[in-house]
């Protein structure tokens, strides 16, 4: 019962399997790799995108504070909602990268609030004193676990560009996004008003990997540079590269998806039936819910495996404390795995 994060699962046989062919003979690196150009490829059929330019580095951090940075200045404002995992949980990598400011939006279940940007992007001063306005970051799923609808990201994007801001989005778990969502992924992004995206991989199976999608090639050349001066240019290429192909071959990357989604939809039909309380609406794999510390008590010592949120309990809280946490189902999460957990978390309530 391993519900801490989808990034402690293992790596599925087709990665392991790609990972394994790649590493019989030579093969050039720093992505001159010929895998390479079918990861490009492929990601340019995925997305409808001929043009795009596309990217691989090994951490979602990595991905999200390098395009970013391409796009903003170091007197820039980057706009993103104040539970943004670029603001939570990234030690300042974005800002680090880039030198500059991220500014905090408001929004229910860690989405930006359409009204709240308008007004936040309207109210700001652009003088020689101030910040200026330069990028918009979403997060989908957010770190609360809602989702961005098309129409939403659709709306947002339309409000940042009337004032002149590319888009970013922060796709970590992108692929349970758009599974739940039931589009393409064109529609999720450039067709939605997206100028880059950090295509995620790891949260989702892989080994290590994320692609940088760049919808207008021409910030290509400058992310290349801080790609290299940033650290992530990795010299053995080939195996970013086959991982990543892995993961597009045969729908992969949607499957794995849609075995998580699945997992979480049980969970949550579980705890609904067991009269738990969910703080926030279910986008994707991803739970937050309150029940009785006896109840966590109890979890845990069955084996179960799963963050307090947004804090460990106080001390000498009483059993019938309400507790909250987050619960967090992979592509090998199993259905026993969830049954189990149900059964106990009823047992002890």
């Amino acid at each position: 019962m391993f519900l801490a994060s989808d990034n402690t699962s293992g790596v599925p046989e087709q990665v392991l399997a790609a990972l394994g062919r790649v590493n019989d003979g030579f093969s050039l690196g720093y992505g001159a790799d010929d895998l390479m150009q079918q990861v490009q490829a492929k990601i340019r059929t995925l997305f409808e995108a001929p043009d795009a330019a596309v990217f691989l580095v090994a951490t979602g951090t990595s991905a999200n504070s390098l395009a970013i940075a391409t796009y903003v200045q170091p007197w820039s404002a980057v706009y993103c909602h104040r539970h943004a995992h670029i603001e939570e949980d990234e030690c300042n990598a974005p800002e680090f990268y880039s030198n500059a400011k991220l500014s905090l939006v408001d929004g229910e279940h860690a989405k930006i609030d359409a009204q709240a940007l308008e007004t936040t992007l309207t109210n700001a001063a652009e003088g020689v004193h101030h910040v200026q306005p330069g990028l918009l970051s979403l997060t989908n799923l957010t770190e609360r676990g809602a989702r961005y609808t098309v129409a939403e990201v659709t709306r947002l994007a339309a409000i940042a560009k009337a004032k002149g801001l590319p888009v970013h989005m922060d796709g970590a778990r992108f692929a349970n996004a758009l599974v739940a969502e039931g589009c393409t992924p064109a529609e999720m992004t450039w067709k939605a008003g997206v100028d880059v995206l950090s295509f995620g991989g790891t949260k989702n199976g892989l080994l290590g990997v994320e692609a940088v999608i760049f919808f207008d090639p021409a910030k290509a050349w400058e992310f290349e540079l801080r790609r290299k001066r940033g650290g992530h240019l990795f010299s053995k290429h080939r195996f970013l590269s086959a991982q990543m192909d892995a993961y597009l071959t045969d729908d992969l990357w949607l499957d794995l998806a849609r075995t998580a989604n699945a997992r979480a939809e049980a969970l949550e039909a579980g705890l609904t039936k067991a009269g738990v309380r969910l703080l926030h609406p279910r986008g994707g794999n991803m739970l937050f819910a309150e029940f009785p510390l006896k109840a966590h008590d109890a979890l845990r010592a069955a084996g179960a495996v799963y963050y307090d949120w947004p804090a460990p309990p106080p001390q000498g809280a009483g059993g019938d404390h309400p507790h909250q946490c987050r619960l967090v189902a992979s592509w090998s999460t199993t259905e026993a795995d969830i049954a189990r957990f149900i059964e106990v978390l009823t047992a002890a309530l």
